[in-house]
């Protein structure tokens, strides 16, 4: 689907993802407003092979700018499909991303919900860019276990442009770059309830939980992101 610079939103059922590619990643207002500045970002998002509209801003702005009506397809979604994909034909996964203690939680509950899925972690180092040797030693991780699906949790754009640089580096069949969903999967962050996400107010419940950490993402640029699709509105007419 072509949603403004993106020809690779995605609207249809996670069952033919398999089929779509291998680099897998998500957008939202936040990481929208970001790409409008990014030119490497934008590359690494336009880049991609599947783009699912993880946020009710995407999912607002596809519909005013042009009369397209999708749902939001959240990273968790995403997640849970390859898990379940995984636990049937007994795969593997690579958990690259985060701190070694969200780690060992994640290997922990996926052995108990997904006993039949072989799991590989790799924590990187904690910094803004890595190093050339950083990222070889990340990609000898990756490779050396031999997964079929890698989950990069690096948080936006840092994950994205990783992944979009060496996904041919990368042995591995599908790349899902997911952000938040390590800390949700390990349960050090609580996703709100399912109550907030029908109601399509999932991100007010982070920012009142979160407010620190959501503040800039949904108040500062909520408001960035609103006059820009009204800006893109205007040069469309």
């Amino acid at each position: 689907m072509k949603f403004y610079k993106y020809n690779n939103l995605f609207d249809e059922d996670l069952s033919v993802i398999p089929e779509r590619g291998k680099l897998i990643s998500t957008i939202n207002q936040y990481s929208f407003c970001l790409a409008e500045n990014d030119p490497d970002f934008l590359e690494s998002l336009k880049g991609s092979d599947v783009l699912l509209p993880d946020g009710e801003g995407v999912v607002w702005a596809a519909n005013y700018l042009e009369g397209k009506k999708i749902r939001k397809i959240a990273g968790e979604d995403l997640f849970y499909f390859f898990m379940r994909y995984l636990e049937q034909q007994k795969g593997s996964c690579f958990f690259l991303g985060s701190s070694e203690e969200t780690l060992n939680l994640i290997v922990k509950r996926a052995k108990r919900d997904f006993p039949h899925v072989r799991v590989g972690t790799y924590s990187p180092p904690f910094k803004q860019v890595f190093t050339d040797l950083d990222s070889e030693k990340m990609k000898q991780q990756v490779n050396s276990f031999n997964a079929d699906v890698l989950f990069v949790g690096m948080t936006a754009p840092k994950q994205e442009k990783w992944a979009f640089k060496y996904h041919d580096d990368l042995k591995v069949s599908y790349i899902c770059c997911i952000g938040a969903v390590f800390d949700f999967y390990a349960q050090t962050i609580k996703r709100p309830n399912k109550i907030w996400i029908k109601l399509r107010l999932e991100w007010l419940a982070r920012l009142i939980k979160e407010p620190k950490r959501m503040w800039t993402r949904y108040v500062e640029f909520g408001p960035v992101f609103i006059n820009r699709i009204f800006e893109i509105k205007k040069q469309m007419q």
